[in-house]
């Protein structure tokens, strides 16, 4: 027991060596994180009135990036269908970065909801055994059991798998392989249990289609691996570990199916709603074309169409996709053309207009902004530090155990 503690000291003792940029970097998400906590101790003081919520718009900015920060997490199957059951050796090779992408993208998700719910001390009545969840009929029940269980799912594949590499051993794959068959399914479950706490909403006509859990899963199969993408070339340039082009091609590769069948969902969902030209028709209209003089999203939604588009046309091709630059390019476009298009794009419109026919024009607040780039910043510290402490083990420099004629630290 001494020995395992004393591990994993030595473990976590990774994330206070490095250079002048590392300290720089998390100096600067420290800071950034500092200030999101002082806007957020004065949101907890003054209540939900410093934000632009109201009662005719009551879910925003946190909402949009929950839900854009779920299809993230999600994204992570993505890389562990080909890296464990086909055996696809350079995504093989990677798949744990994704893994601890997701677990920071769901500690993400699972702030955004703390902080939109403005009475944390009522959160208990939410936590299991403790609180009344309502558990089977509430929605909410069903999004905490899954976030949560995708964590935990997450951290003991990676942990597992750092430990035993640590120890110069080999994991054994049998023993986690359940879990990464369970997180396969699980991993659709979140953003489609996501879908259904929109979708369940009947008096919303904008949410109460079908197509919206596909739609969601689509995308978050384009916004998370184009974000895997940017990440895994700024990992192999600041450290030691060498991922081939050919995992990072193959991933674009991907992506380019997600994207095509996510604007072919959209086509479908313009031809219904526009074809029928029922009353229905109002959110859409309010998105794209603006409704009586209300036209904020507007610029926004064709912004997000055309970069979509544009990224689509880039992933689609071989020439383009293959080449880093121009593949950058488009996951930037998608990541951002998604961030929209599923963020405020997807909130908003479902109270436009009001039950009263209220149109309520929402922008979020100095404080949702601040507040919100606090979030982000948690997350990227902690998946920073989760790499600081896996990458060392992972290129061989950290291990516990050593055998004859190795080298390495301990």
């Amino acid at each position: 027991m001494f020995q395992l503690a004393k591990n994993f000291f030595v473990f976590l003792s990774q994330v206070t060596k490095g250079n002048k940029y590392y300290f720089a970097w998390i100096g600067f998400l420290s800071l950034l994180v500092l200030l999101g906590l002082i806007t957020y101790i004065k949101q907890l003081d003054n209540g939900l009135i410093v934000t632009n919520m109201r009662d005719q718009v009551s879910w925003g900015f946190y909402i949009s990036n929950f839900t854009y920060l779920v299809g993230v997490a999600a994204a992570a199957v993505l890389l562990v269908v080909p890296a464990y059951l086909y055996n696809f050796k350079p995504i093989k090779e990677i798949v744990l970065f994704g893994e601890l992408l997701a677990v920071s993208a769901i500690t993400m998700c699972i702030l955004f909801v703390v902080i939109d719910m403005g009475r944390i001390d009522r959160l208990w009545h939410v936590m299991p055994f403790i609180g009344n969840m309502n558990f089977p009929s509430s929605l909410l029940a069903w999004d905490i059991i899954v976030l949560n269980g995708y964590l935990a799912i997450n951290l003991t594949i990676s942990f597992y798998a750092l430990y035993k590499m640590a120890n110069s051993k080999e994991y054994n794959l049998q023993i986690i392989k359940p879990l990464i068959l369970l997180s396969i399914p699980w991993a659709v479950s979140i953003h489609t249990v996501t879908a259904f706490l929109y979708n369940g909403l009947a008096s919303r006509p904008f949410w109460n289609a079908s197509i919206l859990a596909p739609r969601f899963l689509t995308s978050a199969f384009c916004a998370g691996p184009a974000i895997m993408i940017i990440i895994f070339q700024i990992i192999r340039k600041v450290s030691k570990i060498e991922i081939e082009n050919k995992a990072i091609f193959k991933i674009a590769e991907l992506v380019a199916y997600a994207i095509g069948i996510n604007l072919f969902l959209l086509a479908a969902e313009f031809f219904k709603e526009f074809y029928s030209g029922s009353v229905h028709l109002a959110p859409m209209e309010y998105l794209y074309f603006g409704l009586h003089h209300h036209n904020n999203l507007v610029p926004w939604m064709w912004t997000a169409m055309i970069f979509n588009i544009t990224a689509f046309l880039i992933f689609l091709r071989p020439q383009t996709r293959e080449n880093l630059f121009t593949l950058n390019i488009g996951c930037v476009l998608v990541m951002t053309g998604i961030y929209i298009e599923k963020g405020m794009g997807l909130v908003i419109p479902g109270f436009i207009p009001g039950t009263l026919g209220e149109i309520y024009e929402y922008g979020p607040s100095f404080n949702e902004k601040m507040i919100t780039i606090g979030v982000w910043a948690f997350g990227a510290l902690i998946y920073t530090l989760l790499l600081k402490c896996a990458i060392p083990v992972y290129t061989g420099e950290l291990r516990f155990y050593k055998p004859e004629g190795s080298v390495g630290n301990q």
